[in-house]
């Protein structure tokens, strides 16, 4: 199953391309991943006023255009073409939608709207110090605040995407009745906010330590929380997986259009047999990445989280399927842009190698290959159930 795309979608898809072409070329990325904040929040607003981009995915009750996980893809697809550094990820695929599918009306009456008009950037934590992306290896604890304000929220988050600039976190924490997603300010008093030293330089992560952080419960109710938290975590990877779809089929249209114009022995490189194979192995998993990706895009939009779902719902397996075709994919392409572009493929001048940072970066957020495939083999029934919930380092 993968979504049918309308005349609207691949207008979308064909503006946001040359918006991005002519608004964040390669020196553009460069200045932006180089500069203090990480991104260019003048490009920012302008993804907003003039796009629309950050309102695309979520209610037209709260400002946004009534979209869903579908165009969210297409926008990350695109995004991640452009290796573009922004908080786009973090702030409408991760807190966006976190909050989007809460069924917390307060919640979203309160964030979703800052979110839709570019005034409020977010971010999800939920890994630690273990570095596992599981929900039941959350040790951060949170409890109620004496004065009856909310709840205080005190632990380490590891990882977290933007976490040094966003302005609002959505925290995982252990409660009284289990883990539940807590919404701190990124500036509240004992929020400490410190930017990791990471491979990857067009994405910020963060390192971020609480203290008795005031915050405020989003998503339902003990009951469902579960459930919520799985879909939260999904919606997340699909997300990515999309935006390595979209960094593979770059790396793959790079070594192409090289390969047709770098002569070498009196005729084009793209000519020999070696680097046809090249590229064909490429165009292999890249379609089969972009299915993955667009399969579990239409399952995310045509399977909503329902009340009393259990944990495990129809898009937790094409979330693993599409999480390690991607990732596969996208590092495969990235080493073999390099291989055909040879000696100048390995130099700081050429993105190339952006690429390639940006794929190995992104095979361990959320869960690493490994850990996908061990958990879509509890699920389709190679293994047992339980063995998926190990404590490896990346378990989603």
């Amino acid at each position: 199953m993968a979504p049918t795309f309308t005349e609207e979608h691949e207008e979308l898809r064909a503006t946001l391309r040359r918006f991005l072409a002519d608004k964040a070329p390669s020196e553009a990325v460069r200045r932006s991943m180089e500069s203090a904040d990480g991104y260019d929040p003048a490009l920012w607003r302008r993804m907003s006023d003039e796009l629309g981009l950050l309102g695309l995915a979520l209610p037209e009750e709260y400002g946004g255009f009534g979209g869903g996980p579908v165009e969210l893809g297409l926008v990350l697809e695109e995004l991640g073409r452009a290796l573009l550094p922004s908080p786009y990820l973090a702030t409408v695929a991760l807190a966006g939608q976190a909050l989007a599918v809460s069924g917390d009306d307060t919640a979203k009456a309160r964030w979703l709207p800052a979110i839709a008009d570019g005034s409020l950037t977010g971010t999800l934590a939920l890994a630690e110090e273990s570095g596992s992306w599981h929900v039941d290896d959350v040790r951060a604890g949170a409890v109620p605040d004496r004065g009856g304000a909310g709840n205080r929220v005190s632990g380490t988050k590891m990882f977290v995407v933007d976490g040094h600039s966003a302005d609002l976190i959505l925290v995982v924490a252990r409660a009284a009745t289990g883990p539940r997603l807590f919404a701190v300010e990124g500036t509240a008093p004992g929020v400490t906010r410190t930017r990791l030293e990471t491979l990857d330089p067009t994405r910020r992560l963060a390192r971020i330590d609480l203290d008795g952080a005031l915050a405020q419960p989003v998503g339902p109710k003990a009951a469902d929380t579960t459930a919520y938290l799985r879909r939260v975590t999904d919606l997340a990877v699909v997300a990515l997986a999309a935006e390595q779809a979209g960094g593979a089929q770059a790396c793959l249209d790079a070594a192409v259009a090289y390969a047709k114009v770098r002569v070498q022995f009196g005729r084009p490189v793209g000519s020999f047999q070696a680097v046809k194979h090249k590229c064909a192995d490429m165009l292999l998993k890249v379609e089969a990445a972009r299915s993955a990706a667009y399969h579990a895009l239409s399952v995310a939009a045509t399977n909503p989280l329902q009340s009393g779902e259990s944990s495990e719902s129809p898009l937790s397996a094409a979330a693993a399927v599409a999480a390690v075709c991607c990732a596969d994919a996208y590092t495969h392409a990235a080493k073999e842009n390099i291989q055909i572009h040879g000696g100048i493929g390995y130099t700081w001048e050429h993105d190339a190698h952006l690429h390639l940072k940006r794929a190995k970066s992104s095979e361990q957020l959320f869960g690493s290959p490994a850990t996908h495939r061990r958990r879509l083999a509890g699920l389709v029934g190679i293994t047992a159930p339980e063995a998926t919930k190990g404590r490896a380092r990346g378990n989603p």
